[in-house]
């Protein structure tokens, strides 16, 4: 029944895409130029690569709120070290690992200290954004190759994809198949559902969050080398506020925020249907702060639309028992 919902759910997803991509023909005939829709994914490219480990932490009833920080720090560390002469591979290795040491650090106060993910992300949210602060100021690091810029911004040959969405496609596939057809990606899921009952069943559910963490951590290091080429830029202020899209793009796409529920294809469809419902507002010259409130009002709808249907669904169900108990 779960499993039946949830893919119906996906469904009117995918419905709401084709449905936004539509009004959003019908707002500017530009909108469905090979050139915007270029643009469009590619605006989104950074919340579509955080949403991957994103998923995969909620499906496990945690959060991270600190992703856009991590970006902005993993950001502010290959621009450090590009200035300071660093060839850029070596900086782009160091970045993530930034990014992984970051993680690394969440995931430990969470399954070692036993704090609340809620808790210890919003202080590391600050944490390391003001560790970007540190290593880069209030200065811009820009000059980078065009080879790697072209990276950030660039499609692949013969094609309107963006590189960094042809790179999230890849690691989407990917994170589909190790949740829904390895025995690592069904522990998730008992673990989200019932951590108790996940440990008596011999589930090591302090080691996996952690990795868990740490991934997040290196997703979003590699969110900030995209960020940094597509925009040829690194700041220390990057990225700022990312994580509401991509927290409620996951939610959006069928992720109980109480874990144990939901997919990567859900939200995935979530991603695109909120990046192209911003991109038609944007065409039309709407402004940053209604595009804000739009994806606060989503993420408030994406808690509680499956919560009235979940009543819904119980209260159908106490109906029919009822009328079964008065037939016999």
């Amino acid at each position: 029944m779960k499993w039946r919902t949830l893919l119906g759910w996906e469904v009117t997803l995918i419905v709401l895409v084709f449905a936004a991509l539509f009004g959003g023909a019908l707002l500017s005939p530009a909108f469905l130029t090979a050139s915007n829709l270029t643009f469009l994914t590619a605006n989104f490219s950074e919340v579509a690569l955080i949403a991957l480990s994103m998923t995969l932490i909620i499906i496990v009833a945690e959060i991270d709120l600190s992703v856009a920080s991590t970006l902005g720090l993993s950001s502010a560390v290959l621009g450090a070290l590009f200035a300071a002469g660093w060839p850029i591979p070596l900086a782009i290795v160091a970045a993530l690992a930034v990014g992984a040491l970051a993680g690394l650090f969440n995931g430990l106060l969470i399954t070692r200290l036993g704090l609340p993910s809620l808790a210890v992300t919003i202080g590391t949210l600050a944490l390391y954004r003001g560790l970007a602060y540190v290593v880069l100021g209030d200065k811009a690091i820009a000059d980078f190759p065009a080879f790697y810029t072209n990276l950030g911004f660039g499609t692949l040959p013969g094609t309107p994809i963006p590189i960094p969405i042809a790179l999230f496609f890849v690691l989407a596939v990917i994170t589909v198949v190790v949740l829904h057809a390895t025995a690592f990606g069904r522990s998730l899921y008992a673990i989200g559902a019932n951590p108790v009952a996940a440990r008596f069943a011999g589930l090591r559910v302090e080691r996996v969050k952690l990795s868990l963490f740490v991934l997040s951590g290196l997703m979003s290091a590699l969110a900030g080398v995209v960020y940094t080429f597509r925009f040829a830029s690194a700041r220390a202020d990057n990225a700022v506020g990312l994580e509401l899209g991509v927290i409620a793009a996951v939610l959006l796409g069928g992720v109980s925020i109480f874990g144990g529920k939901g997919s990567v294809v859900g939200a995935v469809a979530a991603v695109f249907l909120i990046g192209i419902i911003n991109g038609a507002l944007t065409i039309v010259d709407v402004s940053n702060e209604v595009l804000t409130v739009v994806t606060g009002l989503l993420l408030i709808g994406s808690v509680l639309v499956p919560n009235l249907l979940g009543h819904f669904r119980t209260y159908r169900e106490r109906r029919r028992a009822k009328g079964d108990r008065v037939i016999q």
